[in-house]
């Protein structure tokens, strides 16, 4: 994460604390702002709207980088209402996949790869159609994230072929799979970019790998009832119940394996909160 200089924070402390013009007590109040939010005090407690962008005074709705149905739920449950802009990539073409590679360092290279190209797009004009019909002027957020499945030192994507998914699910009957996730948030004109990563691991009982009278696995019977397992990276689908009932327990939270971690997004959205208090302290300063 990228974090405000501290030395820079005491300068500014100083300089505001010699001056008595307006603009000099408006950064000081932002900076006792920025001061109890970072110690868990509020001057003022105000119930929850439901929605963490309102209660955190950022731009909404947010804009949402990804067609993923399972990123689109969590958003929802969360109360944030956002609006989905898809600029895909050739993510095949990005990162490390070695085995022994680093599954943070690709799920982080993946996301920003995302981000950029979302930015570039956005800025360019070429989605001016799709962009909310009032863009407030505190700008808006875009969000964006990639995951990868982890199997004994192995990154598995999004399966291939239905084959391939199958051999994923047998693959966990002997093992855990854990999921790695990026989620990188962007305040644009700003570019202010908060980002982070979280893991879990899916424990399975070895009734995944089962197959039924009709010689049907989970995986056949998933696809039978239309699931998008092509689009889950390593072919999960633990909020399935299908899936579901096979799950003996998971070292993290379900949001985390679905492709977005809940905490993350709500300590980011805090991180990014600051960082565009401060930039406002900043520019009062220069002023």
């Amino acid at each position: 994460f990228i974090h405000p200089h501290h030395s820079s924070r005491v300068c500014f402390r100083r300089t505001i604390a010699s001056s008595s013009s307006p603009s000099s007590s408006k950064s000081q109040l932002l900076l006792g702002e920025m001061s109890s939010s970072r110690s868990g005090k509020s001057s003022k407690s105000k119930p929850s709207s439901g929605n963490p962008l309102t209660d955190l005074g950022l731009p909404r709705p947010m804009i949402l980088g990804s067609g993923s149905y399972t990123r689109k739920l969590i958003l929802k449950e969360m109360g944030i209402d956002f609006q989905v802009i898809k600029r895909p990539i050739d993510e095949r073409s990005i990162g490390d996949r070695a085995s022994g590679s680093d599954p943070q360092t690709l799920v982080v290279t993946l996301a920003k790869a995302k981000m950029e190209h979302l930015v570039e797009q956005i800025l360019n004009g070429n989605c001016d159609a799709e962009l909310p019909p009032d863009i407030p002027e505190s700008g808006y957020l875009l969000l964006t994230g990639d995951q990868v499945v982890t199997h004994n030192g192995c990154i598995l994507e999004k399966p291939e072929s239905i084959e391939q998914a199958k051999s994923f699910c047998q693959r966990y009957a002997s093992s855990p799979p854990s999921t790695v996730g990026s989620c990188i948030i962007t305040h644009i004109p700003s570019k202010l970019e908060v980002m982070g990563v979280d893991a879990a691991t899916i424990l399975f009982r070895s009734s995944i790998a089962d197959v039924d009278d009709d010689g049907k696995d989970v995986v056949d019977r998933m696809v039978a009832e239309g699931a998008p397992i092509l689009d889950c990276a390593g072919g999960l689908m633990v909020e399935h119940p299908l899936v579901r009932e096979h799950v003996d327990r998971i070292n993290g939270t379900e949001d985390s394996v679905m492709g977005l971690s809940k905490p993350l997004v709500l300590r980011l959205l805090k991180e990014l909160k600051q960082k565009l208090m401060l930039e406002k302290v900043l520019e009062e300063a220069r002023d």
